[in-house]
Order: structure tokens, then sequence, then C-alpha cells
């Protein structure tokens, strides 16, 4: 692999979909095409919707220790300091007000809330389908199961999630928008996975701050992701790569589209641009 030069000095990563193949591990042909490119001059960031409980098993698995952005931007996380940078929470008052706006147009909603800091739980109703659960993966996500309604706002939240009984991610996403867009941010982040956010954030918001930090700026980023709450990070990159999973939303803006997360699409990319 040539060293010649890279082009961009910062790789700006998703992680479920993108960075994790299917069973949460890295493949070493992307571990060695990512230090390959950190060799050569660029940083690596870890952009995800994951907060940072979720997260930290999966830094400290890459032996990470830089800055990663978490919770969809919400929280700018030094894991080699093991401190938040930044964080940004949900106002209480405003979620239960969006949450009743979209309850009035299409009846009960299935939620779980995910609180903020450092060890901060993701608490669920007994009927919310916890994505992922049953299935293979070495860093299974941990839920705390709600005991009662008041335990939803009893701590800061960074996010609430909602589930449907009937309507689809993509159909409850858009009713979530029309009805309570001008109270919360909408993302849908993954299969049964749609989130309520404080407005105007996203994982843009917290990658830019990581960039400045870096001194690093939007015009020196490529990016890699696979679900629509990746379309601002790619708005911001100069350069935004889907996954061959993505969602049709994400391809749709993508510069480019590279082979799937089980396929090492990312070390595809960062292989030919290491060749120059």
């Amino acid at each position: 692999m040539s060293r010649r030069g890279f082009p961009y000095r910062l790789i700006a990563t998703d992680l479920d979909g993108t960075l994790l193949q299917s069973d949460d591990t890295v493949s070493d042909r992307t571990r060695a095409a990512l230090a390959a490119a950190v060799e050569a001059g660029a940083a690596h960031i870890v952009v995800t919707g994951r907060s940072v409980p979720w997260t930290r098993p999966i830094l400290e698995y890459l032996d990470y220790r830089g800055i990663a952005v978490c919770g969809q931007g919400a929280q700018v996380f030094h894991a080699g300091e093991q401190r938040l940078i930044t964080s940004v929470t949900l106002d209480r008052d405003v979620a239960e007000l969006a949450l009743s706006k979209i309850e009035a147009e299409i009846g009960p909603l299935a939620l779980a809330v995910s609180r903020d800091g450092l060890d901060g739980e993701v608490i669920a109703a007994p009927d919310y389908r916890k994505p992922g659960e049953g299935e293979e993966t070495a860093h299974p996500l941990p839920y705390v199961a709600m005991k009662e309604p008041s335990d939803f706002w009893a701590a800061p939240l960074t996010k609430v999630y909602i589930q449907h009984a009937r309507l689809g991610d993509d159909e409850l996403a858009e009713v979530a928008r029309r009805v309570a867009g001008d109270l919360v941010g909408v993302m849908m982040a993954g299969e049964g996975v749609v989130e309520l956010l404080p407005l105007g954030l996203t994982k843009a918001t917290g990658l830019a701050l990581a960039a400045d930090r870096l001194g690093v700026r939007a015009t020196e980023a490529i990016a890699f992701g696979d679900m629509p709450n990746d379309t601002p990070m790619f708005e911001w990159a100069v350069y935004g790569v889907a996954m061959e999973n993505a969602h049709s939303e994400l391809k749709a803006v993508a510069d480019a589209v590279t082979a799937s997360h089980d396929a090492d699409g990312i070390a595809l990319v960062l292989e030919r641009l290491l060749a120059g």
C-alpha cells in the first residue's frame, strides 16, 4: 500500500452498519487501512448515534484514544481522557409536548430514553422493541427496564426513542417531523430506531466541534455512513461515502457508494486513496 500522500486530514466514520460489521467487530483489513491513513496524516473520528456508555466498549475494543462524537452529536467525548468535552440535553418539557402531539396524531408510542452523562442509562418501556436483541454481537446494548413512567423524566436526557405498533420507521419519522418538527429534531438512525433530539442538533454539530479542536476544516474531511442520520455529516464534509447496505435516502446524497460494512467498504476507499 503506497503512502505517497492522503488527500484528507479527517476521516469521519459512523459505527453501526458502517465501521462495525454485523457482529460488532472491525475487520483486520479495515483496521489496517485506517491505521495507514492516520500514519499518512489523517485523524479518525468516530461519529455515532450511540450515547457515550454504548460507545465506550467499542472504543476500548478499538484502542481508540481520540475524540468521538456520540449521541447524534449531543456528546463530544475524549476517549483518552475519559471525559465529556460538550454535552447537549433535550428539554424534558419540550420532549413531553412533542410526544403528546405525535400521539394525538397516530396513537400510543413505545418509548425509551437515553440519559445524559458518561454512565447515562437507556431506560425502556416494556413494549419498546429493543433493536438487536437476541442477535449474536460482540457488544450487546444494555437497557434498563422502566418501572414507572416517571422514570423517563427523572434525569437529564440526550434523546427519546420512539416506535409505533403499525407505522414503519420512515413513516413514523415523517409524521413526527410534520407534527413536532418545530419542537424537536427527528432522526431515523437504524432499523427500529427513530429518535427525538434537541432541535437543530445533528451529527454535523458535534463533528464540526470536534474538527475545530483538531484544526481541521470541512473541506478536508471524508465521511462514511449508512443511515439518514448521517446526511448532515455528508453535507458538512467535502466528500460523503455511503455503504452498499445504506438507506436509499443517504445513497441519494452521497458522493460515492462503496461495498457493505461486511465487505470492507471503508477499507476499499481508503486503500484506493492511499495508493494515489
